[in-house]
């Protein structure tokens, strides 16, 4: 693969970025533009690489690296992107042997940019991103953090892990075409808190990765993707915009006002379906005598309202259930009763589902379909959740 760095004070990170993918066991070229070399030298990037390193056409012409290097790549990476080499990108310059890679590039490319927050809102700037997702290049939001200085706000590089993990996601899809090109899609996540008082709460063991895992994959895949996560103490998916709830109150909100604009929303969060009807100012305190009975009212039914009151005729919704016995009859019982497209079902347990690293379901639809998804990662899980999705939007 090719890894792109253009002239940004986040080319440093880089350097972790390009040891995570070596150390994965990917051969990586680094192309660095002219004034990237500024912050990071070649001999740092050829030996963290163990690959020549140059910056223009001229340099073994004989073998035309302008061409091969973007013929011959499984996947083009380029980061810091800054918003002169976003520029250049999307106007279809080719003055630097990034920019010419870039041009004959057939493979997935990701941007991962970097700028300051007023470089990055201009609408020269937007205007380029959009030409460049419109075009299948897989664009990353910058993070929300410390600039350069003591300036704080959105622009800054996605940590390495991040942008590793959303390259590793655009490899595992290959040539594959990027089918929520253009699509926003909603995802939520975690598990809901109900407050007893000020220190205590009704809540559940949901970590969010799965729905993190949607998040991701729905990115590689070109979708714009916003994330309502419910306290989630993972990293933000690199690209996607993370709105933090913690009730099923705020949850709702937040999900109803995101999917306003969604074509596809999957609730992937578990939301405590009760809630104490009084919630105390001070802390509870232990008595000789037993506590009273904690009074319980029922938290709204938000899949419920996705599948009722949608935003347009062809939104895509999906549901989760999390279930302990009769796991299919009670699933196709909640696919009936709460009008969704689909329906995730999978048993959940001691060590199974809630806070590990894989997972397997039946996902339902109303036709009577039944996809099986045998044990694996989160994110091949994900990856069906989106062909279904996909398949239903394209059908629209």
């Amino acid at each position: 693969m090719v890894l792109g760095v253009s002239g940004g004070i986040a080319a440093y990170k880089a350097c972790e970025l390009l040891r995570l993918l070596t150390e994965s066991g990917h051969s990586v070229r680094v192309v660095p533009t002219d004034s990237a070399l500024k912050f990071v030298g070649a001999p740092t990037w050829a030996a963290l690489s163990g690959q020549p390193v140059t910056t223009d056409v001229w340099t073994d012409v004989e073998q035309v690296p302008h061409v091969r290097l973007g013929q011959e790549s499984d996947l083009v990476v380029v980061a810091p992107a800054t918003a002169d080499l976003i520029a250049r990108a999307a106007t279809g310059r080719a003055d630097d042997l990034l920019t010419a890679t870039l041009l004959t590039a057939r493979c997935p490319v990701l941007f991962a940019p970097a700028m300051h927050t007023e470089m990055w809102e201009h609408p020269a700037t937007q205007d380029n991103v959009r030409t460049l997702r419109a075009r299948g290049v897989v664009v990353l939001d910058p993070a929300v953090g410390r600039l350069t200085g003591a300036d704080t706000g959105r622009g800054r590089l996605p940590e390495p892990a991040d942008i590793f993990a959303a390259a590793q996601a655009l490899l595992a899809r290959g040539a594959q075409p990027l089918d929520l090109l253009g699509r926003h899609v909603v995802v939520s996540a975690g598990g809901t808190r109900e407050p007893l008082d000020p220190v205590r709460f009704l809540g559940n063991r949901s970590s969010g990765k799965q729905g993190y895992a949607l998040a991701r994959t729905a990115i590689a895949r070109g979708a714009e993707v916003t994330v309502v996560a419910a306290n989630v103490a993972l990293p933000d998916p690199a690209g996607a915009k993370v709105v933090r709830v913690g009730t099923a109150e705020e949850l709702r909100t937040a999900v109803l006002d995101a999917a306003r604009g969604a074509d596809a929303v999957v609730m992937a969060a578990a939301v405590a379906d009760f809630r104490p009807a009084v919630r105390a100012d001070a802390k509870l305190k232990k008595t000789d005598s037993d506590p009273e009975p904690i009074a319980l009212v029922r938290n709204p039914d938000i899949l419920v309202e996705l599948g009722r009151d949608r935003a347009h005729a062809g939104q895509v919704v999906v549901g989760f259930a999390a279930e302990t016995n009769d796991v299919l009859a009670n699933g196709r019982a909640k696919l009936a009763a709460k009008g969704c497209d689909l329906l995730v079902v999978n048993e959940v347990g001691e060590r199974r589902a809630f806070d590990t690293p894989d997972n397997a379901a039946t996902i339902l639809d109303p036709e009577g379909g039944a996809t099986e998804v045998p044990l694996g990662s989160k994110d091949a899980l994900a990856h069906v959740v989106w062909d279904l999705v996909a398949a239903r939007l394209s059908a629209t």
